[in-house]
């Protein structure tokens, strides 16, 4: 336990020095007394953005958050000025520091959650928001987009377009103006709901989160590796606090850090509040290329 607390006084001062199994994000910063879910770093690293279904100071509904990084620190989080009264959530930033990607249910979609992208501006502002079309949205709900470094193809999940039982997971390949030719991921989705995924290794491998009811079941992050056609022999992410009585989800890369991850969950310690953003050491890729698209 001495241990543990030492870790996550270090990781409080830095946003990412000392790792060791895990280390809590940003803690009374990012990680707070309140349910913070799916954090995504900026291209240049100096930027975090994640989710939070009931931080205080937010426009209603989940909102979206941003911090800066000053002195090694994560600081000042502030509400970001995209957020509407409906839910804003899972952001991921773009490898090329273009785009931010996210879900909402806002006016004037295509149905529940739909995804969504906004330009980053060099100033650090937000372009508008632009709905990302009916060759991944659906009239049922689409969460947790996840680009691709090059940019041409984007994981999500989805409940809206059919497949192996509830939200399953899909890539979508863009065509020059729109993503589109969507595709079930190979090998992962189930009678569960399958979603919030990352790719490890450019598609060798992906870190996956399955429950029985996504509405209101634990949730468990999986790890597949790619057999060159298809993702084989999910297993439970080897992880201390990623028991199937948990909600463990929400994993996202750091592109200055391939070799780490963020995930969502509930540690014993360090904690700060309900769900908390811990960064994970990657696990070991040893898949073959085939499964991205």
């Amino acid at each position: 336990m001495t241990g543990l607390v030492l870790l996550a006084g270090l990781l409080s001062f830095g946003a990412h020095a000392y790792l060791a199994e895990f280390g809590i994000e940003g803690m009374h910063v990012v990680s707070t007394p309140a349910t913070e879910v799916r954090a995504t770093v900026s291209a240049d690293g100096q930027r975090i953005v994640w989710g939070s279904t009931d931080r205080a100071g937010g426009k209603g509904g989940w909102d979206l958050w941003q911090a800066s990084l000053k002195q090694g620190r994560w600081q000042d989080p502030q509400p970001l000025p995209i957020n509407t009264t409906a839910n804003d959530f899972d952001p991921a930033f773009s490898a090329d520091g273009r785009w931010l990607y996210f879900f909402s249910n806002r006016d004037g979609g295509l149905g529940g959650d739909d995804l969504y992208r906004v330009a980053v501006r060099a100033d650090g502002g937000f372009g508008n928001a632009e709905n990302l079309g009916p060759g991944v949205n659906s009239k049922g709900d689409e969460w947790a987009p996840a680009p691709s470094r090059d940019g041409k193809s984007l994981l999500f999940a989805s409940n809206g377009f059919g497949g192996a039982g509830r939200h399953d997971l899909f890539v979508a390949r863009w065509d020059g103006s729109a993503f589109g030719d969507r595709k079930p991921v190979p090998g992962v989705n189930t009678r569960a709901d399958e979603l919030d995924a990352a790719w490890l290794d450019g598609g060798k491998a992906i870190v996956f989160t399955r429950s029985a009811n996504a509405d209101d079941k634990p949730m468990q992050l999986f790890l597949a590796q790619c057999d060159g056609q298809r993702y084989a022999d999910a297993a439970v992410l080897p992880l201390s606090f990623n028991s199937a009585e948990a909600w463990t989800l929400g994993p996202g890369i750091d592109w200055n850090k391939p070799g780490e991850l963020l995930v969502t969950g509930k540690a014993r310690a360090p904690s700060a509040g309900k769900l908390d953003i811990y960064r994970i050491k990657a696990p070991t890729v040893t898949g073959k290329p085939g499964c991205e698209q």
